[in-house]
C-alpha cells in the first residue's frame, strides 16, 4: 500500500515542485516505486518530468471529473523512473465543475485507491492556495511535507498552513498529519536564514527534516531542459541533498510510528 503525501505551502516560490519532482525521482533512484500527480494547473511539475503538457490526451483533469482512471491518464517520466499523472491548464476548469458533483473533496482519494498497491509512495503537488484542488490532495493523503525557506515571513505563513492542515484534519480527513518541514533554498552564508533554521528546529523538533536542501544553480537549470534536477547532474549539492531527502523519507516510512 502506499504512502500517499502532499506537498503543500500556501506561499507561492518557496520550492514546491522543485522538491516533489526530485524527491520523486530520489525515491525511484533508490528503487521505490513511485506516482507523482500534478495537481496544480500550471502543470510545472509535468514539464519538470519531461512531458509535454500540451500533448495529453488525458490528464488528472479527466480523473476528477470522472472521464478517465489514473491507470488511463498516467504516464511516464523517463528520465526520473517514475509514473505522473499529469496536468495542464484544463486543470484550471475543474474548479468549477468539482462544485457541482458529489464527494467534490475526495475524488482524489477514490481514483487513487484503485493503484495504491502498484506503489510505494504517491507524492502530489498542490496549488499555492487552499483551493478544491488543493482538498482533493489534502483528503487523499496520509501526511503533508512543507517545504520552506528559512525567511521571516516564510514563518508568518507556516502558522496558516498548520491551522489549515488542522481544519481538514478535523473535518475531512482524520488520517492527515504533518510529516515534516523541509528547509529549502538555504544558503548557510546568511545568519537570518541559520537563526530562522534554529527557530523551526526549537518550535517542531522532529518534525524538521534532517535533510537541508541547499540553493544550487544546477537545480534552477534543469526543468528547462525537461529534467529532475537527480537525473540533470546527480552529483551537484542539490541533487545529493534529494537523495538524501529520499532516503531519509523511507527510513521515516519504515519506522513503527510511520503511516501506513
Amino acid at each position: 500500500m502506499a504512502s500517499i503525501f502532499c506537498v503543500a505551502n500556501q506561499k507561492g516560490g518557496v520550492g514546491k515542485t522543485t522538491t516533489t519532482v526530485n524527491l520523486a525521482a530520489g525515491l525511484a533512484a533508490q528503487g521505490q516505486r513511485v506516482l507523482l500527480v500534478d495537481l496544480d494547473p500550471q502543470g510545472n511539475a509535468t514539464m519538470g518530468s519531461g512531458i509535454d503538457k500540451r500533448q495529453l490526451a488525458r490528464s488528472v483533469y479527466h480523473v476528477l471529473i470522472g472521464m478517465a482512471s489514473v491507470g488511463a491518464a498516467r504516464a511516464r517520466s523517463e528520465a526520473g523512473g517514475y509514473d505522473v499523472l499529469p496536468a495542464n491548464r484544463e486543470l484550471a476548469g475543474a474548479e468549477v465543475e468539482l462544485v457541482d458533483l458529489d464527494d467534490r473533496e475526495s475524488r482524489l482519494k477514490a481514483a487513487l485507491a484503485a493503484v495504491a498497491d502498484e506503489y510505494d509512495f504517491v507524492l502530489i503537488d498542490c496549488p499555492p492556495s487552499l483551493s478544491l484542488l488543493t482538498l482533493n490532495g489534502l483528503c487523499a493523503a496520509h501526511g503533508v511535507i512543507i517545504p520552506m525557506q528559512c525567511e521571516y515571513f516564510a514563518l508568518e505563513g507556516l502558522a496558516d498552513l498548520v491551522n489549515t492542515i488542522k481544519r481538514v484534519a478535523a473535518n475531512l480527513n482524520p488520517d492527515l498529519k504533518i510529516i515534516g518541514l523541509l528547509r529549502v533554498m538555504f544558503d548557510p552564508r546568511m545568519t537570518l536564514q541559520q537563526q530562522v533554521s534554529q527557530q523551526l528546529v526549537d518550535k517542531f523538533g522532529d518534525k524538521v527534516f534532517e535533510t537541508i536542501i541547499p540553493r544550487n544553480v544546477r537545480l534552477a537549470e534543469a526543468p528547462s531542459y525537461g529534467l529532475p534536477g537527480v537525473a540533470y547532474d546527480r552529483s551537484a549539492r542539490g541533487a545529493q541533498a534529494y537523495i538524501h531527502f529520499g532516503a531519509e523519507m523511507i527510513a521515516r516510512c519504515r519506522a513503527p510510528q510511520a503511516h501506513p
